[in-house]
């Protein structure tokens, strides 16, 4: 027997598909790439050209922003609660005492706002912010996804979850797997690590008395540990700075990865992702063992970028756009 349907039906429901998709929509859930496309074209260019003048005067910009990145998107997801100035906010908490960058972002901001009122977040001029970087310093490019709000709440106790420079693998991975993010993502962001440098107060403890050992930790290489004391004498400045990457410091490649491998790696939990075998694997495929190229770092570092900038956005009404970044309006 024929079923016999209304025709109304059929429009009812296109009515309603419709409907429910320019809702959707409007309502700005989830980012894609040209988000501000008609709203604000510029945006994009705006804030490559912020990065670059700043870059241009200071080469530490570049890692600082990676970084920064880094830092907000595991508190709380990509909402730029890193940026909130004020008493008990994340940028007081010990792990971001030592982050740089906020001027970049607070010049494109101004510079936006003159351009687009309102527009334009200041989530996402940071996940730019942090691309723009890493191709400043010849890493490879990728696309954006934008369209998140800023959060209107920060603070410096929610940052106990940030991976720390003395976590095990296991506690990485961990970390990591609580935001979505895999062992080949924790391993390929790590290796950001190959732009920037740290203290001689986050790894010197490694140089000298090792685990009360009255050694150097035995997973460094000893020619690495003569420079490191160097550099960082046992009774010398805790806040003096070196490369993280003593192979190519200011450029963006998979040489970190040979310093893993090679025993140089300067922080603890850099150096023990070569002693994890599910780690070192990956490891060993940036360095092009095994008959793989070793090209691929730049390409999954912009993959796993996305995701880790994708964490817990913030978009449509749970957010809001900020006026200026250092604050919520």
């Amino acid at each position: 027997m024929e079923k016999i349907v209304n025709p109304n039906v059929h429009h009812i429901i296109t009515f309603i598909s419709m409907f429910v998709f320019l809702v959707v929509r409007a309502s700005g859930q989830g980012t894609r790439v040209g988000f501000y496309s008609r709203t604000c074209p510029r945006a994009e260019s705006i804030v490559q050209a912020t990065v670059r003048s700043h870059f241009n005067g200071n080469r530490n910009i570049a890692p600082g922003l990676l970084r920064m990145l880094f830092h907000d998107c595991f508190v709380n997801g990509c909402d730029a609660s890193i940026l909130i100035d004020g008493a008990g906010t994340e940028k007081t908490a010990g792990p971001n005492l030592l982050l740089r960058g906020y001027e970049v972002i607070d010049d494109a901001k101004q510079q936006l706002e003159a351009a687009c009122p309102g527009v334009v977040s200041c989530a996402d001029i940071l996940a730019l912010a942090a691309r723009d970087s890493v191709v400043l310093t010849g890493g490879a490019s990728w696309a954006v996804p934008t369209g998140r709000r800023d959060g209107r709440v920060s603070l410096a106790s929610d940052t106990s979850n940030l991976p720390g420079f003395t976590d095990s693998v296991d506690v990485q991975k961990q970390k990591f797997l609580d935001k979505g993010l895999n062992t080949q993502d924790l391993v390929t962001l790590v290796g950001g690590h190959t732009i920037g440098t740290t203290a001689c107060q986050f790894f010197r403890y490694r140089l000298y008395n090792f685990n009360s050992s009255g050694a150097a930790d035995p997973s460094m290489s000893a020619a690495f540990v003569a420079a490191m004391q160097a550099a960082c004498p046992s009774d010398g400045d805790g806040s003096r700075r070196v490369a993280l990457d003593d192979r190519s410091e200011n450029r963006f490649d998979n040489s970190f990865f040979a310093n893993v491998r090679d025993g140089r790696a300067v922080l603890e939990s850099d150096q023990r992702l070569w002693g994890d075998s599910a780690t070192r694997t990956v490891v060993q495929r940036y360095l092009g063992l095994r008959g793989l190229l070793g090209l691929t770092f730049g390409v999954e570092f912009g993959r796993s970028m996305v995701k880790m900038s994708n964490i817990e956005v913030k978009t449509g009404a749970n957010g809001e756009i900020r006026r200026v970044c250092s604050a919520v309006n």
